[in-house]
């Protein structure tokens, strides 16, 4: 069993797909093939205790350069849907209106910097949470960067004549919004230095975030997946996804201070949050499970995932009995999927198991053998 991170690839969880143009795109098929899904997605959400199995179709370009071309992000995703439908499965894909990590940044001043075959970056930075603080943010959806995010919703939704899932844009928590805009020297002095400071900071960005995620959510409708971004989602699922990478950078008596509430208020009127962090955060998965409204925390469980992946260890009994679904992505052969499977899995905790196999037949031998553990 080899479970190691390959460097040289520029996404070790992408899927290589072929654009297909939206008239091209057989939307009723899709459509037929997510409503057969529906019926499993719903008796998981509303049970105690089960696994699904989502093969998540991760583009490439979608994630970098192309994603500020909204007519070749919908081009390359309904590749992957269409891809996705010969994969064994009980989780389908959806449509992202993915445009980067900066768009609550957008409020502050600040701008994309696009480089060559790159994902966007922002243009500078805060040297103090409170020159953060002193500075007249304005709404999202004023900005170029949040009319485009609406602008790409509202293509996406007409060239698909509203049939296809459609998530949220990814937004980011309060702690990495912040985190990013503020010289980071500086940021993490100023927990110890002005803690209220932070909390103020915290707290307006989430207010910021609310206010432009309603409006995403008005525009999606019926059509709305949920939690979004890198979460398995569903139309029958709830709560919204944050990134809160920066998770690492505090210790467990900081981020239970000063980034759970943040993450509750953004949280709270969408159905409650859901947690991501990149790299190994099995220090906290205890103060992951008990944060107030939360449905479902991320993470990756194998080096080919992430080269500091989460070790298995006691995420059963931590998740188990909980109803927090645990959404783990296993990047690897059989063999160190059902590894991992055996080891995260125990009765009573609900698993959504994202998977990467290169085959339709792989996938399918996977498949079995996850729901075999999992019984």
């Amino acid at each position: 069993m080899k479970d190691t991170f390959d460097f040289s690839l520029p996404d070790s969880q992408a899927t290589a797909v072929e654009p297909i143009k939206p008239e091209k795109f057989d939307l009723e098929a899709y459509q037929a093939y997510e409503q057969e899904l529906l019926t499993r997605c719903k008796n998981f959400w509303k049970s105690d205790s089960g696994v699904l199995v989502y093969r998540r179709m991760r583009v490439q370009e979608v994630f970098s350069y192309d994603s500020k071309d909204m007519k070749k992000s919908l081009e390359w995703q309904l590749g992957a849907l269409w891809k996705s439908m010969a994969f064994r499965a009980d989780v389908p894909n959806f449509l992202e209106p993915w445009y980067g990590l900066g768009t609550i940044a957008s409020t502050f001043g600040f701008d994309y910097v696009w480089n060559e075959g790159q994902a966007p970056a922002i243009n500078g930075h805060f040297d103090s949470v409170e020159q953060l603080l002193n500075y007249d943010a304005k709404p999202v959806e004023t900005t170029p960067i949040g009319k485009h995010t609406l602008d790409m919703i509202d293509y996406f939704l007409t060239r698909t004549r509203e049939k296809l899932p459609i998530s949220y844009s990814d937004v980011q928590s309060p702690l990495n919004i912040v985190a990013n805009m503020v010289d980071s020297n500086q940021f993490y002095m100023d927990f110890i230095l002005n803690p209220e400071l932070i909390h103020q900071a915290f707290d307006r960005t989430a207010a910021l975030f609310v206010d432009y995620m309603k409006i995403q959510q008005r525009m999606i409708g019926d059509a709305l997946a949920k939690p979004g971004h890198g979460f398995a989602s569903s139309r029958c699922f709830d709560g919204m996804g944050m990134s809160d990478d920066n998770i690492v950078m505090l210790s467990n008596e900081m981020y239970n201070e000063f980034a759970v509430p943040a993450l509750i208020k953004a949280c709270a009127p969408f159905g409650g949050g859901v947690f991501h962090s990149c790299g190994d955060w099995s220090g906290k998965k205890e103060d992951i499970v008990k944060i107030d409204g939360i449905r479902m925390a991320d993470g990756a469980f194998s080096k080919a995932t992430d080269p500091n992946a989460n070790p298995t260890d006691g995420f059963a009994d931590t998740f188990a009995g909980t109803g927090v679904v645990l959404n783990a992505r296993i990047v690897g052969t059989p063999d160190v999927v059902e590894e991992k499977v055996r080891e995260l899995w125990k009765p009573g905790m609900k698993l959504i198991v994202a998977t990467y196999c290169d085959t339709p037949e792989e996938q399918s031998r996977v498949y079995q053998k996850i729901h075999e553990i999992c019984r």
